[in-house]
């Protein structure tokens, strides 16, 4: 996968984690980036979440802030 170049790994997050994270900062100074594809997106996801695809990722890497932490699902 291409894309995992471009960014640094982290741990991953628990949903309880994760709540805590987003609830802590700011919604401008996170990206919450959705991988899923778009019907599922549709059904559910939250609130200010970005939509890139997976399959898609590679080449739309340049819409994401480099300077901001991306939590991705």
């Amino acid at each position: 996968m291409k894309w995992m170049q471009f960014l640094t790994p982290a741990k991953s997050l628990d949903y309880q984690e994760t709540e805590a994270y987003i609830a802590e900062h700011p919604s401008d100074s996170i990206t919450l980036l959705d991988v899923r594809q778009p019907s599922e997106y549709q059904e559910s996801h939250i609130p200010g979440a970005v939509l890139i695809p997976l399959p898609e990722l590679t080449d739309r890497l340049g819409e994401l802030d480099p300077e901001k932490p991306t939590l991705v699902y």
